[in-house]
């Protein structure tokens, strides 16, 4: 496998304050180190709030408003958790049509820990099988999905892990997925 298998790739990450800090940086560097462009995609503009659990982190200064993109634009498409993270983000219509998008135009997406709270409300995990942060799993099955509690799962084109503690499984099967591409049965 090449060193930079994702070279002329576009990776969109969709978050927004109360992102768990370490599932976006520990992608962002592997999809990067693997010759990505990385793009910080938020409903908000300017500084986004990560999270260390309960503590603030830091903040990342937002590359794109999700108000004025497409998912034509991106080959992928990054999901990180936190509770207020995807909370906030399935309560904003632009950021729940963003990721329903990549699934019709079947292109991988990658969610970890509570970052498929979106993903339900995008309506998209009906018949695939999925992990996620505990808590999730009645939301998961409820919306039509197979739960299974495993470090990292995918299902045509769609990465899931439970929690930072799996970010190294996550990100090297992410990056599988977005150097595979278009998945047929990746749909919304």
């Amino acid at each position: 496998m090449s060193d930079n298998p994702l070279q002329g790739k576009r990776i969109a990450f969709l978050a927004t304050d109360g992102f768990e800090q370490v599932e976006l940086t520990k992608p962002w560097e592997a999809i990067r180190g693997a010759g990505a462009e990385t793009i910080l995609v938020s409903p908000n503009e300017g500084q986004i709030q990560g999270m260390n659990h309960n503590e603030k982190g830091d903040q990342f200064t937002v590359d794109e408003s999700v108000h004025s993109v497409s998912a034509e634009s991106f080959d992928g498409l990054v999901l990180p958790g936190g509770v207020a993270n995807p909370d906030a983000l399935r309560m904003c219509d632009d950021c729940v049509s963003f990721v329903r998008d990549f699934f019709k135009q079947h292109k991988p997406v990658a969610a970890i820990c509570h970052g498929p709270w979106t993903l339900i409300e995008a309506d998209v995990v009906r018949d695939r099988r999925v992990t996620s942060w505990p808590s999730l799993k009645t939301d998961l099955i409820n919306a039509g999905a197979e739960w299974v509690d495993e470090e990292c799962v995918c299902d045509q084109g769609l990465v899931t892990s439970r929690n930072p503690d799996d970010l190294p499984a996550f990100c090297d099967k992410a990056i599988e997925e977005f150097t595979e591409g278009k998945h047929a049965g990746q749909t919304a």
